[in-house]
């Protein structure tokens, strides 16, 4: 549903690649608004490619209507570049180039101002290899560099493919802060991913995308409560011993439950947990496939 504040909206979308029998994309509604993380998760071969490449303006001829601030991706021309981001899953760095000489390249590309590549260097942990060439970094290291690159001209939306591909945790972590922060801003983001818990973490709604159509739309929370069982487990020490024991409960009617209040009183309780689905748990379930 479209509201005042999307920046992108998509009704009906279809798209077929020539020669083939049946189509890619199979008739998509959804809308991202402005300073939203949007996640769009999906199996291989679900459409998820296909439906970024017709809004970053890369494949024209689709059935249905995109728009983005109010206008088809393909009719914006070069007006469209400077106001997005692209940040791709497999790094497309110049190898024999630096790390600061890719970036200072792709800045002068741009016709306004761009922020300063060693800043975004420090930001992400890549200062130190500013003059190495990037034919000798790491996965995690060019992805890193990928993901900068697209931030250089402060895009007001921004597209994510599996972004902390191939990273550390702690790198992860620094790509995932960095990405809060432009949603704070105001930046609207479009991720794709198979990093369940990054979506977890970073989306405020997440589409399920098979085979062409979305599949289920809510927030991470919302799907994984309509999933979960109305349960709760409790971990604890038995009476007679240190041996750890657990016991579920239901949900429902909990308060009045006489086995569950007598072991909060009279045992050594370690853990209470309620049976809720992961995000993981939701993608099996409604995509009918495990993740890769």
């Amino acid at each position: 549903m479209t509201t005042a504040q999307a920046v992108v909206d998509v009704e009906g979308l279809t798209f077929t690649y020539p020669k083939s029998a049946e189509p890619a994309v199979r008739g998509i509604d959804f809308s991202v608004d402005r300073g939203e993380i949007f996640g769009f998760l999906g199996p291989s071969g679900a459409g998820k490619s296909t439906t970024q490449k017709i809004l970053t303006g890369l494949l024209t001829g689709h059935g249905g209507t995109v728009s983005v601030w109010g206008k088809d991706p393909a009719s914006w021309g070069s007006e469209y570049y400077r106001r997005i981001g692209v940040s791709f899953e497999l790094p497309n760095n110049y190898q024999k180039l630096t790390a600061l000489e890719n970036l200072e390249f792709f800045a002068s590309l741009y016709e306004g101002p761009t922020q300063d590549p060693m800043s975004l260097l420090e930001r992400v942990d890549l200062a130190g290899d500013a003059r190495t060439r990037v034919g000798k970094f790491s996965k995690g290291m060019q992805m890193r560099l990928v993901f900068i690159r697209a931030l250089l001209h402060r895009p007001e939306l921004l597209f994510l493919d599996e972004p902390t591909s191939g990273m550390d945790p702690v790198n992860g972590r620094r790509i995932k802060d960095m990405v809060r922060e432009l949603r704070d801003q105001g930046c609207t983001v479009f991720l794709t991913t198979h990093d369940m818990a990054t979506a977890d973490q970073l989306c405020d709604r997440v589409a399920f995308v098979v085979d062409g159509k979305i599949a289920a739309l809510d927030s991470p929370a919302e799907h994984k409560v309509s999933r979960s069982r109305r349960m709760v487990r409790v971990t604890y020490r038995g009476y007679a011993g240190n041996d750890l024991q657990t016991k579920d409960f239901p949900l429902d009617g909990l308060a009045d439950d006489e086995e569950f209040r007598a072991l909060l009183r009279e045992g050594h309780v370690e853990a209470l947990h309620s049976q809720e689905a992961s995000l993981e748990d939701v993608f099996i379930d409604v995509t009918g496939r495990a993740l890769a």
